[in-house]
């Protein structure tokens, strides 16, 4: 146990010095205090770790001591230590917030162990704490890379529309950053305490989105074989964020309608009626509107979503925060793969600059991420970037024929190109990293006419 500064209050002049004693030959800094007023000085006064306080002590006793040192830092874990005949009274004061208490006469060996518990338990807390604030802090508009005009727009809107509970509509094409934008919505809201719960209403089938957004009853369907909390009750008190929710059935659009105006719902296979608290905010790349009118999207459920909505732009249109977004992934990725690698040639960094980023900031951050891995210097250089990013070779690179097996095809020879440079050469490594066989890889190889170096 690590050595404690801990403050033990006791109107005994034996108690006080029995167990200081004691603990101090454990290695602890003890401050022994005759009476609640002395503990309390003790406690405003320096940093502290514990206090053991008596129960009954004349002036202020242990509870009404309990409740000052909580008001001068409720950080601070306190253990009564009371006779059998006041045991109710020190439950209670554990209720009212004490760390633990103990009976008289002491058992040494037993004190140890509780002032062990309580001072990892409160460590716990403090970590815990610590680490609910770097999330927040993580989450907080500042942490959103983009000085550009249009971006500076859509943070001064997530600024207004944050404090509210209104369901909100976020925008943009894939990779664009809109669940960056969604937790920065949740940690900026009353509901920051609150659970931020996420799902990609494009990544499951109709019947298994259903039961992971609403829950369902045991035996509600093959393989349900326990009752289940859907993302719903999971959020309540909080925010759900529904990604890709133009993806939606229409089954699924009317049920989740309801939600929105009633705030409740029935799990799969059960008959009772959950209500929850719950701010929705939902995000699509899909034209809605299009939608509406192809009759795939139901007009009033695009109405309940579309209180208030936040566009982002991509990031061709906002080409003022490539530079910032570059050198925030270069410093990201070399700290996280321990590379010395430490800026960009005016060559490449010039090619990263004019790329036009169909895939936005997910691919931006890809490849940067490449660059970094196959770099052979501290500076990335032009040949560690993509041939399609690369002046000159980008248009030959491309595929000539606008045919779906030759677009598909393209793309295929340039991803086992790629994991064959990653790979230096190595063909066993390359099909292990596409999740192929090395037979297949070599047959894809002889038919895209590749070679390993």
């Amino acid at each position: 146990m690590e050595s404690l500064r801990i403050v033990v209050v006791d109107d005994e002049p034996a108690q006080r010095e029995l167990i200081g004693g004691f603990l101090t030959k454990q290695g602890h800094e003890v401050f022994a205090a005759g009476s609640g007023a002395e503990a309390l000085a003790h406690a405003r006064d320096r940093q502290v770790d514990l206090v053991l306080s008596d129960c009954r002590m004349p002036g202020m006793s242990g509870p009404d001591l309990l409740q000052k040192i909580k008001a001068v830092n409720p950080e601070i874990p306190l253990i009564l230590m009371t006779a059998y005949g006041t045991v109710e009274t020190a439950v209670q004061a554990m209720k009212d917030g004490a760390a633990d208490y103990l009976t008289k006469p002491l058992d040494l060996e037993e004190l140890l162990v509780r002032v062990g518990r309580v001072t990892e338990q409160a460590r716990l807390k403090s970590e815990v704490r610590e680490l609910q604030r770097q999330l927040v802090e993580r989450h907080r508009l500042e942490g959103i890379i983009g000085e550009s005009g249009r971006m500076q727009e859509v943070l001064a809107l997530v600024t207004r529309v944050a404090p509210s509970d209104a369901t909100v509509l976020i925008r943009g094409e894939s990779g664009i950053g809109k669940e960056l934008i969604a937790r920065a919505i949740h940690f900026n809201s009353r509901r920051a305490a609150g659970p931020l719960v996420s799902l990609n209403c494009a990544a499951l089938p109709e019947q298994l989105l259903e039961s992971e957004l609403f829950g369902h009853e045991r035996g509600a369907f093959t393989g349900a074989v326990a009752q289940r909390k859907g993302r719903f009750e999971q959020a309540n008190g909080g925010t759900i964020f529904l990604d890709e929710i133009g993806d939606l059935s229409p089954t699924l659009q009317v049920k989740l309608l309801r939600v929105l105006q009633e705030r409740a719902f029935e799990r799969v296979g059960g008959n009772k009626t959950l209500s929850v608290d719950v701010r929705v905010l939902a995000a699509t790349h899909r034209d809605l509107e299009q939608a509406m009118r192809d009759g795939t999207f139901r007009e009033d459920l695009y109405y309940r979503l579309n209180v208030v909505t936040i566009q982002i732009p991509p990031l061709r249109d906002r080409r003022e925060d490539i530079p910032l977004l570059l050198d925030h992934f270069l410093r990201k990725f070399a700290e996280k793969n321990r590379r010395d690698v430490t800026g960009l040639t005016a060559a490449a960094r010039d090619a990263l600059l004019k790329y036009d980023y169909p895939g936005n900031i997910r691919e931006l951050e890809n490849l940067v991420e490449r660059a970094v891995l196959l770099c052979r210097g501290r500076v990335v250089d032009l040949e560690d970037l993509p041939a399609a990013v690369r002046p000159g070779e980008r248009s030959a690179d491309q595929p000539e024929s606008q045919r779906l097996p030759d677009i598909l095809g393209h793309i295929e020879r340039q991803t086992i190109r790629e994991a064959l440079e990653r790979c230096g050469g190595v063909q066993t490594q390359a099909a292990e990293a596409l999740g192929i066989s090395e037979r297949v890889l070599r047959y894809k190889m002889k038919k895209y006419g590749l070679e390993s170096r």
